[in-house]
């Protein structure tokens, strides 16, 4: 495939309409579509909301809007159409009802519907069809995606906010100051990503400790399941989780044992609205081998874990986790400071290097994100 610079400008501006999608679309790709013609771009769309029109039928009726004809056009798009009936048409057959001269995709897309089909379909209309341009850059937007299709296991997720001395909490939280360690501006971006996900996991401590609803702000659009870690089923009946469970779905995460010796707080937590999954346990702990295959099976995507210090540390412990996000206040807590994250990760027997390392900064709190290992060819 030739490649000029005009290409690489193109694509990237597909990529960057595509992001706009985040936590709108998921479990859904995010992606993005340019058609230029005659050095002029004619067309723009993006995958805007999960069911809603796709990326290609976006930019192609953008060219309508301005009386632009996409035949003999070059058309980039970040992910491989689709060429299967869901939510919305096949998008192979607007392209080539389209007339486009050439196609150009970022990546391929290894669902089991697609996986070169859609390509094939656009190549066999007589459309000449190039594959790869950015397709890095298309596989990092959609890393969870990538790997739920070819997997069936979530993309995980660890995201924590600490001080600069490593705290997570302050020891006295009586007042609203000490609610958290991070500032406004990072909760509302860490409430983006939690509508990005399928589901959102901490271990009992953070519910005893904490007792959060982990409900998305603003509370729209899909709801993610909050899971719970509870080995002995100690959730309280009256916290949050559970108050607000017929509205927001909770799953508890438990040892069947420990339903079976308490077979009336089962009883009650369920008909809270909760669902109780039993998996195996191993020294008073959940065998996170099996959540993480329970909740594929369950269609989790993308799990994003929250903690406490432990939970994290199991994943990182156990290899689950794909992808770290750490929120750093610039506070220095010391003794007003709980719940030490560096204690916990002493148990972990290497170091750990993110890849593809992103730094953010939020009025003073300074977001890194990265993952844990770098991108299959």
């Amino acid at each position: 495939m030739k490649v000029s610079s005009e290409d690489t400008k193109y694509m990237r501006m597909a990529l960057r309409l595509a992001a706009r999608g985040f936590g709108a679309v998921e479990p859904n790709p995010m992606v993005g579509c340019v058609i230029v013609k005659s050095n002029q771009v004619i067309g723009k769309g993006f995958h805007g909301k999960f069911g809603k029109p796709h990326a290609e039928i976006s930019a192609i009726e953008d060219c309508k809007n301005i009386g632009a004809k996409p035949d003999g056009a070059t058309m980039y798009v970040t992910l491989e159409p689709c060429c299967h009936q869901g939510k919305t048409g096949p998008c192979t057959e607007a392209i080539i009802e389209a007339k486009p001269a050439r196609v150009v995709v970022a990546a391929v897309d290894p669902s089991e519907h697609a996986q070169g089909r859609g390509i094939s379909q656009i190549q066999n209309a007589g459309i000449r069809v190039e594959v790869g341009l950015c397709g890095q850059e298309a596989r990092l937007l959609n890393t969870g995606f990538f790997k739920f299709a070819k997997t069936k296991r979530p993309w995980v997720i660890l995201k924590w906010a600490q001080s600069i001395d490593g705290k997570l909490t302050w020891r006295d939280r009586k007042t609203d100051d000490a609610k958290w360690i991070s500032n406004e501006l990072s909760r509302k971006d860490a409430h983006k990503l939690r509508r990005s996900v399928q589901g959102i996991l901490i271990g009992i401590n953070t519910v005893m400790a904490d007792n959060p609803s982990l409900i998305p702000r603003p509370p729209k659009g899909r709801k993610p399941a909050r899971i719970v870690l509870d080995v002995n089923l100690q959730i309280p009946l009256t916290c949050k989780l559970l108050r607000a469970a017929k509205s927001f779905p909770v799953i508890i995460v438990t040892d069947r044992a420990s339903a079976e010796v308490n077979p009336t707080k089962a009883k009650r937590i369920e008909k809270k609205g909760a669902e109780l999954v039993y998996v195996p346990t191993s020294e008073g702990r959940c065998d996170l081998e099996a959540v993480i295959s329970e909740l594929g099976r369950r269609g989790v995507a993308q799990l994003l874990v929250e903690g406490g210090a432990e939970v994290i540390t199991s994943f990182l412990k156990g290899g689950f986790a794909d992808a770290v996000k750490v929120y750093i206040a610039p506070k220095i807590l010391g003794q007003s400071g709980a719940a030490g994250i560096t204690e916990s990760m002493a148990q972990l027997a290497g170091a750990a290097s993110l890849h593809y390392v992103t730094v953010s900064q939020f009025e003073g709190d300074v977001c890194i994100s990265g993952l844990l290992k770098e991108l299959e060819c």
